[in-house]
């Protein structure tokens, strides 16, 4: 929720949440003091905190109540930040948390009395009461842990990484719940329901931990070995045809949710019974297991691998959003299916066909959908065993499309059919040109311009990309060079770096500073534009590579700031100078739209920080004018230019002067 408000208290602009949470139209809020809603009892800490306001100082995590149309408080949580006059905030309804706490007060009333284990520890973990149940159950009396960490319990049999997402997730939302196994004071491992809870004070701060657990080992015991007998295959320990059913089942109504396709193999060993019949059942047995675990090593910990029985299994390789890698899979089960087995001394080969069905290309159903990849698997055999074959043709068209541009855009630089485009970035408050940013285009001499979000993902797939950036970067140094003698002044371009150009052994971005410097182009003049993906994932090399950027003057913007994981700690941590606003935002953009209110959030908080905005996709007079009066430091977009050549580019930029 969003609101903004001047310093007298009177509410300015709210957005249309705020009626979800305290059931009032937005005429009914606006205009009026904000202090009508809140909880009296809250009144001498909120004109507190409009004091602090006052005196230009942002809070977070401030709590009061307001009140609920129906006469009911609600808890809000704020983080307010003063500009020009106004408060702006931001704020959540956190009134559920708050009645968790109060849960948790009365129940350490009682806890003394409950069959369930409960352990009372303060917000470093530490123990400070245990109730008659823990010991047990555990073995410990309380003398003998209170004052200790829990990790006394610890059985070693959860990773650090499963701690962590406990701890996030308790952090995150105050609770958390799930089996853990823990040591007895025997050094026996068994199996518990735990639940942590925090209880927080009334300024939200975590002031105890709250666990409690009780036995389930022979439960789980008995419910995992009906479980898995009924549901796995007892050869290969694959998911039998009753699992298989459930999980494809899932997964299509996942995929149809978020509009991904899925993918089903059906694979068949080639002379598998030839094997059965010369060396008989124990080694075919023995090669089906390996089998199993030859396909299992080729696909993701996601996808599923199951036996229906003889030597028939499927796979469902789910979350695609793209089905360019179902080729590598299927080659990939092929090839490693084909090698030789080894068993009592002796090699034995097989080989494997596999047929290929895609949801909703070819089926919108399970039934449907096993019978034409089935189907598919005996074409595979007709062609010659050993390789695999799609059930219809447009799939099959979509693979050889995308191998012709991949075969196309191996030469594609040789031949000069690679080109970069300009588009102009306008100062908004001095209406002068002196940024753009360089983008790719690919002109084939058969289909003509190819859009870069048809070959980008390829050359990236297949690591073209990086030979491919490499040569966009030298084409900006030689026209910035270029610029610089026509134009008199300093330019800037922005060239867009891919997350696997930072990938690799050799790390091939650091001689740009100095390829610059070579071939007499100011390094101050290239900005490097990344996404937000590549920070959020930064290990230390990419770290390091930014801030040798940063160390030779060449800036660093992000682009499409707002679509993905946006996040501030990143903008603290690592040398950024631009925000690019996506275009997502700003084509909406209207004098009483969200979007106005969100983009105007973005400008002040990069301010704050000391980051310059540009927002993209401007294309009316309308747009260009609430970015200026909103403090919006550059625009970009059709309303200024759209992208073009280099020539014309240098006339456009001569016609501007």
């Amino acid at each position: 929720m969003f609101l903004i408000a001047d310093f007298s208290g009177i509410i300015r602009k709210i957005n249309p949440q705020w009626q979800t949470v305290l059931g009032y139209a937005t005429a009914e809020m606006e205009g009026r003091p904000f202090m009508q809603f809140v909880h009296p009892d809250d009144w001498p800490k909120t004109r507190e905190a409009m004091r602090i306001l006052s005196e230009h100082h942002p809070m977070t995590d401030f709590v009061n109540r307001y009140r609920h149309l129906d006469g009911a408080y609600r808890w809000i949580e704020w983080s307010c930040i003063p500009k020009d006059g106004l408060i702006y905030a931001a704020a959540r309804d956190i009134t559920e948390r708050k009645q968790a706490e109060e849960h948790l007060r009365l129940a350490s009333s009682v806890y003394q009395n409950s069959s369930e284990a409960m352990v009372v520890a303060d917000p470093e973990h530490k123990i400070l009461s245990v109730n008659p149940a823990f010991s047990t159950i555990t073995g410990y009396g309380q003398d003998e842990v209170v004052g200790k960490h829990p990790r006394l319990l610890d059985s070693g049999k959860h990773d650090a990484e499963f701690y962590q997402n406990v701890w996030l997730q308790l952090g995150r939302t105050g609770y958390w719940q799930g089996e853990i196994q823990i040591r007895h004071k025997n050094g026996e491992t068994y199996v518990q329901w735990l639940t942590l809870n925090n209880v927080y004070d009334d300024d939200g701060r975590v002031i105890r931990r709250v666990a409690l657990f009780y036995d389930i080992t022979e439960k789980k015991k008995t419910e995992e070995q009906i479980w898995f007998q009924a549901n796995y295959d007892p050869l290969t320990n694959l998911p039998n045809r009753r699992l298989f059913a459930d999980r494809l089942q899932h997964e299509i109504r996942k995929a149809k949710r978020e509009k991904q396709y899925l993918v089903l193999f059906f694979l068949d060993l080639d002379r598998f019974k030839e094997v059965n019949d010369t060396f008989g059942h124990r080694m075919g047995d023995a090669l089906l297991v390996d089998a199993a675990k030859r396909i299992r090593g080729c696909i993701r910990e996601t996808d599923t691998v199951a036996r229906l029985g003889g030597d028939e299994f499927t796979v469902i390789v789910s979350e695609l959003a793209d089905v360019g890698d179902v080729d590598r899979i299927a080659q990939a089960v092929v090839d490693v299916l084909s090698q030789p087995y080894f068993f009592d001394n002796r090699h034995v080969y097989v080989s494997a066909s596999i047929g290929i069905a895609v949801y909703p290309s070819d089926a919108e159903d399970a039934e449907d959908l096993v019978r034409y990849a089935d189907q598919a698997m005996y074409a595979a055999k007709n062609k010659g065993r050993n390789g695999f074959c799609y059930f219809t043709p447009s799939m099959q068209e979509a693979s050889q499309k995308r191998m012709l541009i991949l075969t196309d855009l191996h030469s594609a630089i040789p031949r000069g059919e690679l080109e970069v485009y300009y588009q102009p970035i306008l100062n908004l408050q001095t209406g002068a040109i002196y940024k753009a940013e360089a983008l790719i285009r690919w002109r084939h001499p058969q289909r003509g311009l190819i859009n870069p979000a048809e070959f980008i993902p390829i050359a990236e797939e297949h690591g073209l990309i990086r030979d491919i950036g490499e040569w966009v970067f030298c084409q900006v140094a030689s026209q910035l060079k270029t610029l610089q003698a026509e134009q008199q002044t300093r330019f800037q371009i922005s060239v867009n770096v891919s997350p696997l150009q930072f990938q690799g052994l050799d790390n091939c971005l650091a001689h740009w500073p100095v390829y610059l410097e070579k071939h007499g182009v100011s390094q101050d003049n290239v900005i490097i534009e990344i996404t937000e993906g590549l920070l959020l994932e930064a290990n230390d090399k990419v770290a390091e590579q930014l801030l040798h950027f940063a160390r030779n003057n060449m800036q660093i913007a992000i682009d499409d700031f707002g679509t993905g994981y946006s996040s501030l700690s990143y903008l603290k941590k690592f040398d950024i100078d631009y925000l690019k606003v996506d275009k997502s935002f700003i084509f909406h953009l209207a004098a009483d739209s969200d979007d106005l209110a969100l983009t105007k959030a973005i400008v002040i908080m990069a301010h704050q920080l000391g980051l310059k905005v540009i927002a993209e996709g401007v294309e009316t007079e309308l747009q260009r004018q609430l970015l200026l009066e909103m403090g919006c430091d550059y625009v970009q977009g059709y309303l200024i230019a759209k992208p073009m050549p280099a020539d014309q580019f240098a006339a456009f930029l001569q016609a501007a002067r």
